[in-house]
């Protein structure tokens, strides 16, 4: 490793911190059913499921209970990173109902990624921004990775949802074949579609898929990534994903540009060694946290302060809180 790299590290932090300040958030994707029309993303958990779910209703989960945990998010500080859901698995007005429900409940307008849509004129106030799967930063592999999301639609979508006055988002998995020299491939489609915040995680290999027996990308590569994108846009917000067997990234990440951090269980992770060790991360790479992954007393009383329809996965949430795994 030549002192290049860690120069790099130290420029991005640098950045990061003139543009963006010193607190890094929590964040956390709600998501809506395991069920995905298409179904076919190759690295994708529920391209294991689609043939094994009769009833793609009976893959929704509870609105209450959707509900439920953006109230837990708001309780301990969470950013609701966005709603995803598969293809056809809601409606168009079910997800605007839902997204202005945890908008009331949070204060915050949501973020979607529920797939490429040309409905986008049907929503408001209650998002904030759209999120297009672009998934692999080099196209060839993406279009064997991910045949049914062309990068053509997602492009078009994200300029549309731009043209609503809507933010854009761009999601990147790091280990699906990609090298550095596709980092170029990522910057010329932000530039392209004036993108405002890039999510990027590490390959989370499932059984049944092609990725099963692939390991997680390394993280001083990982972290290189993420450099040349902060140096290449300063202003831009970068969520980084990682998981619980490689908390030791989130401080080289930070160091490296991100502004936030995703990919943790949280409600199994509270309050266990391995929330307090991301708490941990944060402060010694010199940020503040927003949030909390161990405070018990946010995590309020088992009673909505929403609904009575919650009261019972608020409960369950608390409970999963409190009950230490690990």
């Amino acid at each position: 490793m030549n002192s290049e790299f860690f120069d790099m590290i130290k420029n991005a932090n640098e950045v990061t911190l003139k543009n963006h300040g010193d607190e890094v958030t929590l964040e956390r994707a709600i998501f809506l059913s395991w069920w995905c029309d298409k179904g076919d993303c190759a690295f994708c958990y529920m391209s294991t499921q689609k043939d094994k779910i009769k009833d793609p209703k009976k893959a929704r989960r509870n609105v209450s209970n959707i509900y439920a945990e953006a109230e837990m998010c708001r309780r301990l500080g969470w950013n609701i990173e966005f709603l995803s859901g598969g293809y056809k698995s809601f409606t168009t007005s079910e997800i605007k109902e839902i997204a202005s429900t945890i908008k009331n409940i949070t204060g915050d307008g949501v973020w979607l990624n529920t797939g490429i849509t040309d409905e986008l004129s049907e929503y408001g106030s209650e998002i904030t921004g759209i999120t297009g799967a672009v998934e692999v930063a080099n196209p060839e592999i993406h279009n064997n990775v991910c045949p049914s999301k062309s990068l053509e639609d997602i492009g078009h979508m994200l300029d549309t949802a731009g043209d609503l006055g809507f933010k854009k988002a761009i999601t990147i998995i790091l280990g699906l074949g990609e090298t550095l020299d596709d980092v170029d491939y990522v910057i010329d489609y932000i530039k392209e579609h004036d993108i405002d915040r890039v999510i990027f995680y590490s390959l989370n290999s499932h059984k049944e898929t092609i990725y099963a027996d692939k390991s997680q990308p390394a993280s001083l590569y990982y972290a290189e990534v993420v450099s040349r994108i902060r140096l290449e846009f300063p202003e831009i917000e970068i969520i980084c994903g990682t998981w619980i067997d490689n908390l030791a990234n989130i401080g080289i990440l930070i160091l490296s540009g991100a502004n936030g951090i995703t990919k943790f269980p949280l409600f199994k992770m509270f309050a266990t060694k391995y929330g307090v060790r991301v708490e941990e991360e944060v402060k010694w790479a010199g940020r503040r946290l927003k949030g909390t992954f161990s405070d018990k007393s946010r995590l309020g009383e088992p009673k909505s302060e929403v609904s009575p329809d919650l009261d019972k996965f608020i409960k369950r949430y608390i409970k999963e809180s409190l009950k230490n795994k690990y």
